[in-house]
C-alpha cells in the first residue's frame, strides 16, 4: 500500500497569496499613493527577489526529502499582508522519523543553502543601487540588522560611509537582507529548526544538551543586547521613548525563546534520535560550513527603531 499523493492544490493558492500579499506590501513601500492606483505590480522589486528565496529555501528542502524517500508534505507558503514583509514564511512537514544522519543533514541543510543561493546575488545587486543619505537628525528611523557578511557587503560595494549617513535599502535590497535573516533564523542550531538537524546530524546525541543550553541562553542574549544598546543611550542623556527603543532591541531573542520552548514541549523532545551510523566526510564538511554561514549571518538586533533627540 502505498501513501496518496499529496494534494498541490493549496500549497499553489498559498504561493500565490504570498506573491500577491509580498506585492501588496512593496507595492506600499515604492508608492505611497497605491491605495489611489492598486498598482501590485510596482512591488515587484520587492516581492519577486524575495519569493525567489522563499522558494528556493523551501523547495530545497522538499527535493532533498524526496531524493532519500522521506515522506514530505508540499510547501505551505503564509500570506501577511499586514506584516513587513507581507508573509511569515512557509512549513513543510516532515511526515515520518528521518532515520539517517546523511539524510537528515542533507535535507536540513539544504533548504538554507539553496535559500542562501538566490539571496547573494539579490542583497549584493541590491546594495549596488541602494543610495546612501544623510541620517535623520530628528524623529526617529528603523535600523535593519547587521551581520557580519551584510556588514562586509557593504563596505566592499559602498566603500567606508560618511560620518551620520548610512545606506537606505531599495525594496530588492529589502529583499536580500529578509533572505538573509531567514537564512539566520532557520540556522539556529536548536531543537528541529534547520539548524537543529546540521547540528543533530553532525554531533548525533550530544545535540540535544546543546540545544537546550543554547535555547536557554536567549533570554540572557535578550538582555545583553538590550543593555549593549542602552548603556550608550543612558549615558547620552536619553530617556522616555528614546532609551526604550534601545533598552528593547533585542527583545525578538526572548520572542523566540518563548516559540522554541513551545515548539519543544509540543514535540516532546529536542530532537528525534536517528537510527546509529556515521555522517560521511563530505557532510560533515557540509555541516560545518552550514553552522559558520550561521554565525556569519548573526544579527544581535534584528530591526530596532532609532529615536533622535533634537
Amino acid at each position: 500500500m502505498t501513501e496518496a499523493r499529496p494534494s498541490w492544490r493549496l500549497p499553489l493558492l498559498l504561493i500565490f497569496l504570498t506573491f500577491v500579499s509580498t506585492s501588496f506590501v512593496g507595492a506600499l513601500r515604492e508608492d505611497p499613493r497605491f491605495f489611489e492606483s492598486w498598482n501590485l505590480a510596482a512591488g515587484a522589486s520587492f516581492s519577486l527577489p524575495l519569493m525567489a528565496i522563499l522558494l528556493a529555501h523551501e523547495f530545497g528542502h522538499y527535493l532533498a526529502a524526496k531524493k532519500h524517500g522521506v515522506l514530505t508534505s508540499p510547501p505551505y507558503f503564509i500570506p501577511f499582508p499586514f506584516f513587513l514583509l507581507g508573509t511569515m514564511g512557509a512549513v513543510i512537514a516532515i511526515r515520518e522519523r528521518i532515520r539517517d544522519r546523511n539524510a537528515l543533514l542533507d535535507i536540513g541543510a539544504a533548504g538554507p543553502l539553496a535559500g542562501l543561493v538566490v539571496a547573494l546575488p539579490v542583497i549584493i545587486y541590491g546594495i549596488m543601487e541602494s543610495p546612501v543619505h544623510q541620517l535623520p537628525t530628528t524623529g526617529s528611523y528603523l535600523m535593519e540588522g547587521r551581520s557580519l557578511l551584510y556588514a562586509a557587503l557593504i563596505r566592499v560595494i559602498k566603500g567606508p560611509l560618511p560620518e551620520g549617513s548610512d545606506i537606505v535599502l531599495s525594496s530588492t535590497a529589502l529583499a536580500g537582507w529578509a533572505g538573509l535573516l531567514v537564512t539566520m533564523i532557520n540556522l539556529i542550531p536548536v531543537g528541529q529548526l534547520d539548524g537543529g538537524h546540521v547540528a543533530y546530524a553532525l554531533f548525533g546525541e550530544k545535540q540535544r544538551g546543546l540545544s537546550k543550553r543554547f535555547r536557554d541562553l536567549l533570554p540572557l542574549c535578550a538582555l545583553v543586547i538590550g543593555l549593549a544598546y542602552g548603556v550608550p543611550a543612558l549615558i547620552a542623556g536619553k530617556s522616555g521613548a528614546p532609551l526604550w527603543s534601545e533598552l528593547l532591541a533585542g527583545l525578538h531573542w526572548l520572542v523566540w525563546w518563548v516559540v522554541l520552548k513551545v515548539m519543544t514541549r509540543l514535540s516532546g523532545s529536542e530532537h528525534p534520535e536517528t537510527d546509529p551510523g556515521t555522517l560521511s566526510s563530505k557532510r560533515r564538511l557540509v555541516a560545518v560550513v552550514t553552522l559558520v554561514i550561521f554565525l556569519l549571518l548573526f544579527m544581535p538586533s534584528w530591526m530596532r527603531e532609532v529615536v533622535v533627540q533634537g
